[in-house]
């Protein structure tokens, strides 16, 4: 069975992991890596492509008729060779339709995009740039490894739009070494001014996947450690985006996506509105429906164990999982989620505990029951985990 529904039209995720160099807060699976393997990387990524519906077949997998979103994700997909990426779209179109409208990323570096390579990427069909700055203030940027000042990624970004780029978009993060409420409004200011249509705004993660969050937790002095803010501020940087973004045209409709009007990342909408995705390459997780449910399934976060060979190990999402995704994916976005939606779709004996919940939650501030919708408030959108760990002992065994 071929799914038509155009709201239903398959996204597709490409993991390029290589970089100019590793920052020190990534825990990505990415990495700096010689031509020759980039190039063995890509034809194995191709290798992969050509495989896609045999690998959905053998899952018993829905593949639906049209694809909508492209994503060009990494590392820095824009350090791909103008051949590398005819390569690799000649494999997608041998083996999917891509629509006309279709919305195409290409992640990038400031100042790591070629003429040649842009040019290119825009004949192919790339009509989204999506910038790593993180920050506008270049003490911050050099503190975890970044390559570009301010001055030189406000010049990429008039560039990208004078290109004829219609989308233009860029990450922040809340919470880098020596970052103050002053230099993060600074930051804000010059993103919202520059020409940009999405902006994501993320807290910085302190764990032991990256080198800076090793030695925050460790308690010691490389990589800036001794310049990572207190979560209490990083917060009130988040807070201070969410007050200011919407003032300048950006609307919040995830808990770390802003866009102007009619500029939502529709790709990353997938994800949290549970629609099939396919990804390939390095780490690539896919989502895709079958008759009795969706099957989920990863590739390897190595690089050394990724050949481009069909997924073993799915993952049948059951309806108790489902319920959990839909619920907690829901909620990151804005809107919230549709009562009479959950209600349509699952038992109400897994609903019903939830409403409890959630009127608790109500009155701690956290989240919103407004007419058919719940949604969380800002405090709520903080402090997500705990909101959906609640809501998660609820659910009945």
């Amino acid at each position: 069975m071929r799914i038509e529904s155009a709201s239903d039209a398959l996204g597709i995720y490409l993991s390029v992991p290589f970089c100019r160099a590793k920052c020190s807060f990534c825990n990505f699976a990415s990495g700096v890596s010689s031509p020759a393997t980039i190039e063995r990387y890509v034809a194995m990524l191709c290798g992969e492509i050509d495989a896609a519906n045999k690998a959905a077949a053998s899952l018993g997998a829905d593949l639906p008729g049209s694809v909508g979103t492209v994503y060009f994700g990494g590392g820095t997909p824009s350090l791909l060779a103008p051949s590398q990426l005819r390569e690799i779209f000649a494999a997608l179109r041998r083996n999917f339709e891509i629509a006309g409208d279709a919305e195409i990323t290409l992640e990038s570096a400031p100042g790591q995009i070629a003429d040649e390579l842009l040019a290119e990427a825009m004949r192919l069909g790339v009509n989204r740039v999506s910038l790593g700055v993180q920050s506008f203030v270049d003490r911050e940027s050099a503190a975890v490894g970044r390559l570009h000042t301010e001055r030189e990624c406000v010049r990429e970004i008039l560039r990208l739009r004078a290109a004829g780029l219609p989308e233009v978009g860029a990450d922040l993060i809340a919470g880098l070494p020596y970052q103050t409420e002053e230099s993060f409004a600074h930051s804000l200011e010059v993103a919202s001014g520059v020409g940009l249509t999405h902006l994501s705004v993320y807290m910085l993660e302190v764990d032991e996947d990256s080198r800076l969050g090793r030695e925050v937790l460790a308690g010691g002095q490389r990589f800036h450690a001794h310049g990572v803010p207190q979560e209490e501020i990083a917060a009130t940087l988040y807070e201070q985006a969410c007050a200011v973004l919407p003032q300048q045209g950006f609307a919040q409709y995830e808990i770390s996506n802003f866009a102007a009007k009619e500029h939502q990342s529709r790709h990353n909408k997938k994800y949290w509105q549970r629609a099939p995705y396919m990804g390939f390459g390095l780490d690539a997780h896919s989502m895709l429906l079958r008759r009795e449910g969706a099957v989920r399934f990863a590739n390897p976060e190595e690089l050394a164990d990724y050949s481009g060979a069909v997924p073993v190990d799915p993952t049948l999402v059951g309806v108790r999982e489902a319920f959990e995704e839909t619920v907690f994916l829901g909620l990151r976005m804005t809107e919230g989620i549709s009562m009479q939606q959950l209600r349509g779709e699952f038992a109400g004996e897994l609903v019903a505990p939830y409403e409890e919940a959630v009127r608790e939650l109500v009155d701690e501030g956290l989240m919103l029951a407004e007419e058919d919708r719940w949604r969380l408030t800002l405090r709520g959108r903080l402090v997500s985990n705990e909101v959906f760990g609640h809501l998660l002992e609820r659910l009945p065994g």
